[in-house]
């Protein structure tokens, strides 16, 4: 003889009530906690984007609304800024100043990632007397400010007679004088695994050899965020071709937007505030078309081959 016990529908049901409700409420949370984050996020990107919604709108004001109109939107809209500022300034066109902050930025790019490769493939790669010791003090240039050696520089491009000229600012780059960028190489290059270079060398394979066509492609990452923050680094840069500049046609957009501001005349606010937002273009589409090689340069970093 079989006992048969039912089980009450309500102690079944209770805890199967009990798990949706926690369920439905961990739901809420997560739904309110989204909320919040966006919320947040929405407020720090607007915070972030206003001066340069400023800096459009404000392109648009004409002169006389600067200190008196300190809102985002111009009373009288106009476009003559631009028009100033595409007529040029000091008898030299705008398309001069662009020209010449392309030039010292593209060969800024090329000598940083050729000379920079090469000497963090030294110093990751060659075996050599010293290689540690050197290493350190190319790291620890990172701690001397650039106006340390400003004089000495000055002094020494001055004696060659190559002030007034584009070589100060571009002969350093074919260096590898940025440590930063020898820096960043070497740890990829130290993170592929030394089995290729031991492989390439059985095969008759040199130093030349091994850097061209295994080293280089494998470093891809690294040499493309070094030419991004060479660019805009270069782009943006005043002091220097502040010091080593002094004619017109050769200066960058960044010593331009100084004369548009003299001390001992009046200044056309409107056009400074028109070519800055100008000459923040073309970093803007620089870093949106190569944003995703930044991200992924970053993201690999520390990963083992």
């Amino acid at each position: 003889m079989t006992t048969t016990t039912d089980t009450p529908r309500s102690e079944i049901a209770g805890p199967l009530t009990l798990g949706a409700r926690g369920g439905r409420r961990r739901v809420k949370r997560k739904t309110v906690q989204t909320i919040i984050w966006a919320v947040v996020l929405t407020a720090f990107c607007l915070l972030v984007l206003y001066p340069l919604a400023w800096l459009l709108f404000a392109s648009f004001k004409p002169n006389s609304e600067f200190g008196s109109n300190p809102g985002l939107l111009p009373n009288a809209p106009t476009i003559d800024n631009y028009f100033k500022v595409a007529e040029g300034i000091a008898g030299v066109p705008l398309w001069r100043f662009f020209a010449n902050s392309l030039l010292l930025a593209g060969a800024a790019v090329v000598g940083t990632l050729f000379s920079s490769a090469l000497a963090a493939y030294a110093f990751a790669r060659v075996r050599f007397k010293g290689a540690g010791i050197l290493f350190a003090a190319m790291i620890g240039t990172l701690l001397l400010p650039f106006h340390v050696v400003i004089i000495p520089q000055y002094i020494l491009f001055n004696r060659l007679d190559l002030v007034d000229t584009f070589w100060p600012l571009i002969l350093p780059r074919f260096l590898a004088t940025e440590a930063f960028f020898v820096f960043l190489i070497v740890q990829f290059i130290r993170n592929i695994p030394r089995d290729m270079d031991e492989a390439a060398r059985i095969d008759g394979a040199g130093h030349g050899r091994i850097f061209l066509s295994i080293i280089l492609p494998l470093i891809k990452p690294a040499l493309i965020t070094s030419a991004i923050f060479a660019f805009i680094w270069t782009w943006n840069d005043f002091l220097g071709p502040l010091l080593y500049l002094t004619s017109p046609e050769n200066y960058p957009l960044p010593i331009a937007l100084r004369l548009y501001n003299d001390q001992t005349s009046g200044s056309d606010y409107g056009a400074t505030v028109a070519a800055s937002f100008i000459a923040l273009v073309p970093i803007l589409l620089f870093f949106i078309v190569f944003q995703r090689f930044l991200v992924s340069g970053v993201a690999t970093q520390g990963l083992k081959g």
